[in-house]
């Protein structure tokens, strides 16, 4: 039922959110912080209950028989519960969160670097060249460390008070026995040897109890932390855009706890229909500013208009039936090809499915696959490279038919072969479209109608390729160090 909940309220998060936390730390809040927390309450505390509910009923009745053996019991029990208490306080706690964050980390790094063994195979490279994934690993076993040297003198302390429990029962024993050994003394005697281990035994089990409380608070509290973050505000107003056209007006957005912002001061007219470039250095923001316009994060200042109307003033299912979102890094589910396109519209039927794969030149995809469209992605050996995943989006995107679209690095993992069926893939997708295209490949966005650069988060340049190539500015030192690049030879 809590996984239920969480995944529901994923569900209704900012997709930015996404980048933001990574998906592996996500993932790992949906299956680990829920399961830990379900085997505490069904498992551990009901043993921890028990637990705690035996030590009352073994002291009742280490009073019943010999209130003063009972007390010399209690006297060390009592210490060592002092002890315990000390490895659940809020420095131990916070040592805690500290650990799982670092644990947290070195989950999501080891996803990376398992995607990229390939690459450490075909260049003979050791663990040391994921210089992130190797930080990751160093800094848990810091934090690893640093734990359990801080349990180290308390948890001693309290296994030693515990234990002693047998030391005392023996003195106190002799102390009694100074007045001669009685019947009654030695019953006493050997009924507390008996019953004290069942104590020490249920105080130890409360004690690594706390540990795994310990772990169930902060899993709550990564629980609590997706579960606080805020949807979107959803209007459910009539106001309809007029058009197609996007507007940008004084745009600013900062990502959360960064110092600066990622862009600032953006002011971008795009008419209904006309297709825009944006291009620049990486970190430059161009991809922010595509996340902003299909509403990933709301702006910090000024707004973005469809139409003539602000986008946060629209409801998010018709914002989403206007805009189609092609992703640089498109992955596909591991269901059928089918599936994966009617992803875009559910009540597609197959022909309409068979056309948009047709228009995103991905009958020789479909023609390979063993079951056609009804093939299952990543079942039995059935894997696509990254320009034919490419193109299966593509087709996704050309089924939604959405009339603004945007396009982020569409070409970025196509092979030569797989670039030209995706180039034109596109150029079907985009007729009668708005479109915002993110490009490194300056080649692409020639017959843009305007091409803005942007760099440290701001438009530096704007204009079409011939005007920009007029200013001898940025656009055209990069577009020079394209050209350069594309007719590089091995040996020249």
């Amino acid at each position: 039922s809590m996984r239920s909940g969480l995944m529901r309220r994923i569900l209704t998060l900012p997709l930015g959110v996404f980048d933001e936390d990574g998906t592996g730390k996500i993932r790992r809040i949906v299956n680990d912080s829920t399961a830990a927390t379900e085997t505490y309450i069904a498992h551990n505390l009901p043993d921890k209950a028990v637990a705690a509910a035996t030590p009352v009923g073994l002291l009742v009745l280490l009073a019943v028989f010999d209130w003063k053996l009972g007390l010399i019991c209690v006297i060390p029990a009592l210490i060592g519960f002092g002890f315990m208490m000390s490895m659940m306080g809020k420095g131990m706690q916070e040592k805690m969160a500290e650990y799982q964050n670092a644990l947290e980390n070195m989950s999501s790094e080891a996803t990376e670097y398992v995607r990229g063994v390939p690459v450490v195979k075909v260049f003979g490279q050791s663990v040391h060249s994921f210089r992130r994934f190797k930080d990751m690993i160093d800094n848990f076993g810091k934090w690893a460390t640093e734990y359990t040297l801080m349990l180290r003198m308390p948890m001693t302390a309290f296994m030693t008070c515990i234990n002693a429990v047998f030391a005392f029962l023996v003195l106190g024993a002799f102390i009694l026995a100074k007045g001669g050994v009685t019947q009654d003394i030695i019953l006493n005697v050997m009924y507390y040897i008996i019953v004290t281990p069942l104590l020490t035994v249920t105080l130890t089990k409360i004690a690594y109890s706390g540990e795994q409380e310990m772990v169930v608070v902060d899993a709550l509290e990564r629980i609590d932390h997706i579960m606080k973050i805020e949807p979107l505000a959803d209007k459910t107003g009539t106001a309809e855009p007029k058009d197609n056209s996007v507007t940008l007006e004084n745009v600013s957005f900062r990502y959360k706890d960064a110092k600066t912002d990622a862009v600032h001061g953006l002011n971008i007219s795009i008419a209904g229909g006309e297709h825009i470039a944006l291009v620049g250095p990486s970190g430059g923001g161009k991809t922010t500013t595509a996340e902003l316009v299909a509403r990933f994060f709301d702006v910090s200042e000024g707004c973005i208009k469809i139409g003539g109307v602000d986008i946060r003033e629209l409801d998010q299912k018709k914002m989403m039936e206007r805009v189609s979102f092609v992703f640089q890094d498109s992955r596909l589910l591991k269901t059928s090809i089918l599936d994966n396109v009617r992803l875009a519209r559910p009540d597609a039927d197959e022909e309409e499915v068979t056309a948009a794969l047709k228009a995103a030149q991905c009958e020789d995809i479909i023609d390979k696959l063993p079951n056609g469209i009804h093939t299952v992605v990543g079942d039995k050996g059935v894997y696509l490279s990254g320009g034919e995943q490419q193109r299966i989006s593509i087709a996704r995107a050309i089924l939604k038919n959405a009339p603004i679209l945007i396009l982020d690095e569409a070409t970025a993992f196509a092979d030569p072969d797989n670039e030209t069926k995706v180039q034109n893939a596109i150029a079907e997708l985009a007729k009668g479209k708005t479109v915002i295209m993110i490009a490194h490949r300056l080649s692409t966005v020639k017959n843009c109608d305007c091409i803005y650069v942007m760099k440290d988060g701001a438009v530096c340049e704007s204009g079409t390729h011939q005007e920009l190539m007029s200013k001898n500015g940025q656009y055209k030192s990069m577009y020079e160090e394209y050209s350069r690049s594309i007719n590089w030879k091995v040996g020249a």
